[in-house]
């Protein structure tokens, strides 16, 4: 195998293609927007474990010259209640940590870092079809009117991935979470968080986060819940909209959140949240889904981006190792199925949650034990996820269920 064409230059195709690389194996990104796109401007989370999973390519350097950690997170609930704290997994052992970042600015970085490496992207570059020629090769055709031949092709695009709907036309389609995601910027708060801290907050009606920048800007979340809107109908909410929405949200809670929205000018952009829990079928014969493609959490997990980084490190170790793609994809299948499917769920399942009185009331007394009696951090299965890049792929003794 010498070529892989990877469709999406987003976090989950760039990374493939730097441990592609890494594996000895040629890879073209192909993506369909320009290079000098706009990002709306959301901010993410890169957790421990995908941290790791890019020192496992040596590409975790740009990353942490371009974010700032997240050391510690702290809860207060909706009546003000501060519920305790814990450190954020990875970074108590002498781990990573975790780190904050804008999209734009991981998805800038990591394209720059795997230019540097030798990686061609070609922008505008809209995928219309993929089909395997009679030689067994993988061939796309674009909007442009161009063509692209290789031994496999990965699907690194996204949610709406086209290339899942190639593999399986039944495949499942998005699920609207009922939220929101809407992220602002402020330097006018009258107090600001603790640096290095997250400051989670259960509102009465919506979940709220904070952290500060190292320049003293706090960067803001709220999962606000919403009927399903389109992306045209989403860009014409004004900012000022926005901030009236989220203020009627918090206005019976006696929290932080309130007052920061209000200090926040047109520093506001918002997303509709969704996820896809489970893709029954993931390949099928020299293509293959990546990252939010395959699966993709609701906002509440941090962990897209560490899912997709994870991904892309894990098939790039299965096709060094395994003599074919059909063989290869079946292992990263196993490798990766039921991790990323139960972080989906977890995700999912906070998505959904809107405590009643009861359930706020039970939360606020157990919650501060909880939280005493954990003291390290996340749960080890979700953060503390390594992978070995030395460690031979072999191939599974059963194939994956489908």
């Amino acid at each position: 195998m010498t070529t892989a064409l990877i469709i999406g230059g987003g976090i989950a195709g760039t990374v493939t293609a730097m441990a592609l690389r890494k594996a000895g194996i040629d890879a073209v990104v192909y993506e369909a927007y320009p290079a000098d796109a706009a990002d709306a401007g959301a901010f993410l989370v890169v957790a421990a474990n995908g941290l790791e999973a890019l020192r496992t390519i040596d590409a975790h350097g740009p990353v942490l010259e371009n974010s700032f950690p997240a050391g510690r997170v702290g809860f207060i609930s909706n009546t003000g209640k501060r519920l305790g704290d814990r450190p954020m997994s990875g970074s108590q052992d002498g781990g990573l940590g975790s780190v904050t970042l804008k999209r734009a600015t991981l998805a800038r970085v990591l394209r720059e870092e795997a230019v540097r490496r030798g990686v061609r992207i070609e922008y505008g570059k809209r995928l219309l079809a993929a089909h395997t020629g009679p030689d067994g090769r993988i061939v796309g055709s674009f909007a442009d009117g161009g063509r692209a031949v290789g031994d496999v092709l990965i699907g690194a695009d996204g949610i709406r991935s086209l290339i899942r709907r190639v593999i399986d036309a039944g495949a499942p389609r998005p699920r609207y979470t009922g939220r929101h995601t809407v992220c602002g910027y402020t330097r006018d708060a009258d107090s600001p968080p603790d640096p290095d801290t997250y400051t989670m907050i259960f509102g009465k009606q919506a979940f709220f986060g904070c952290t500060t920048a190292p320049d003293g800007e706090v960067w803001w979340f709220c999962n606000a819940p919403a009927e399903e809107m389109s992306k045209a109908e989403l860009a014409a909410v004004t900012p000022e909209q926005w901030r009236e929405r989220l203020l009627t949200l918090f206005a019976e809670d006696h929290t932080p959140a309130a007052d920061l929205v209000r200090a926040t000018g047109d520093s506001i952009v918002a997303t509709a949240a969704y996820d896809l829990v489970s893709t029954p079928t993931w390949s099928e014969e020299g293509m293959v889904i990546v990252g939010d493609a395959a699966h993709a959490c609701a906002p509440n997990a941090a962990q897209g981006a560490s899912m997709a980084i994870e991904d892309g490190v894990v098939l790039a170790k299965c096709l060094r190792d395994l003599r074919t793609p059909r063989s290869a994809f079946a292992a990263y299948e196993a490798l990766r199925r039921q991790r990323v499917e139960k972080v989906a769920a977890a995700g999912a399942g906070m998505a959904r949650r809107t405590p009643g009185p009861v359930a706020r009331a039970l939360r606020d007394v157990t919650m501060p034990r909880k939280l005493d009696r954990s003291g390290g951090g996340a749960p080890d299965w979700l953060t503390g996820y390594r992978i070995d890049w030395d460690e031979p792929v072999d191939r599974p003794t059963a194939r994956p269920r489908r």
